[in-house]
């Protein structure tokens, strides 16, 4: 589905799966920007490496290989907000899976810090971050076949990104309230530093934020949508 590994046209081929009736959350809008300031940022960086190897060799080669799997050919066209509401239009994954989708996304950075979140990266990280999340904290989930579908990816590839991303985690996804509480107030933060005073939705399932044992890594076979949730 993704051998040139445009998620941007891969995402248009694809028939749409069906929305949930809901409004968006303010995470998504808060959590789009700090990412998206994390993505320039960094997309700077490789950029000015650039310059500075005057074409002896890429920046990416300076930097940590362990995101790399995570890597496209290009970066996609859609951008990270609307990539993120189409995850919770279509998922209906709780508006808690993108803070602690968020907070495994940190947890990377922190464990190989010389891996950067950048263009080439995010949109994988956020769809494989999300459905970790989504599958520690909902009690009904969709599998993965369907996030495959709605992030723009093969069944098969997002099987082996979610493997890859719980090693890189050394399986660390558990998230306490005390963690999901300071992540939100970070977040919440961010915004008001930028002249925005939003909160972030609090809701959370308190039983099931440390209970590490609902993680699944199954392959799923099928790439086709489920017909229901699992």
């Amino acid at each position: 589905m993704l051998g040139s590994g445009d998620l941007t046209s891969n995402l248009s081929r694809q028939s749409e799966p069906s929305p949930s009736e809901s409004i968006t959350p303010r995470v998504l809008t808060i959590l789009s920007h700090v990412i998206e300031k994390l993505v320039a940022r960094n997309d700077k960086l490789v950029d000015d490496m650039d310059k500075k190897l005057d074409g002896v060799s890429s920046g990416l080669a300076r930097v940590g290989k362990s995101l790399n799997v995570f890597h496209g050919v290009r970066a996609p066209n859609i951008s990270i907000v609307k990539y993120l509401e189409r995850l919770y239009k279509y998922t209906s994954c709780s508006p808690s899976c993108f803070v602690v989708g968020y907070v495994y996304i940190d947890r990377l950075t922190h464990k190989h810090p010389d891996s950067l979140v950048i263009s080439l990266n995010v949109h994988r990280l956020l769809v494989t971050s999300v459905m970790v999340a989504s599958k520690m904290l909902d009690d009904v989930h969709y599998n993965n076949a369907f996030y495959a579908r709605v992030g723009g990816v093969s069944n098969a590839e997002l099987n082996r990104l979610e493997m890859e991303f719980l090693f890189l985690l050394d399986f660390g996804v558990m998230v306490s309230s005390r963690v999901f509480e300071s992540y939100c107030s970070h977040l919440e933060r961010e915004m008001m530093i930028n002249g925005a005073s939003q909160r972030i939705e609090r809701a959370i399932v308190s039983n099931a934020v440390d209970d590490v044992t609902e993680l699944s890594v199954e392959d799923t076979q099928s790439s086709s949508p489920p017909q229901g949730m699992v």
